[in-house]
């Protein structure tokens, strides 16, 4: 009779460790789902961040430009004033270009929660900004 209880207690015992081993595998099937979907946000928002840096840098390498023709303008031949100035503008639409291509690129499923920015606005803002590049080229060769 002992072996027969000790046969039933491995099968109460088996049955009890499938039960939780299904309960466990649905757990972490979930727990893997939830993670892929918080890695797809993360992608988003570093896409963010990286538009951010292009989009200052930009800015930075405009104002530099700008200022480099009158800050240089006693200091250094004129052509070399002129030469660095232009290259920072012509850098500063470099970097607006490339803030939007590198933003409009999308993201593999799955797809993540965290909204994008709309692609016109970027367009738009990106597109004024290049706009403002070409005035500042402009600026920059006529004073």
């Amino acid at each position: 009779m002992s072996t027969e209880t000790e046969t039933s207690n491995a099968k109460k015992e088996l049955t009890y460790s499938a039960r939780h081993l299904e309960k466990s595998a649905g757990r972490q099937q979930d727990s893997a789902d939830r993670r892929t979907e918080l890695a797809a946000d993360r992608t988003v928002l570093a896409a963010e961040r990286t538009y951010a840096a292009w989009v200052r840098t930009g800015l930075a390498a405009l104002a530099s430009g700008v200022g480099a023709g009158a800050l240089l303008e006693h200091v250094v031949p004129d052509w070399l004033g002129l030469a660095t100035g232009s290259l920072l503008v012509v850098f500063a639409g470099f970097c607006f270009i490339a803030a939007v291509w590198r933003e409009m690129m999308r993201v593999a499923p799955p797809r993540p929660d965290t909204p994008r920015l709309p692609s016109n606005l970027l367009i738009g803002v990106n597109g004024f900004l290049l706009l403002v590049c070409i005035a500042a080229l402009v600026g920059v060769w006529i004073r």
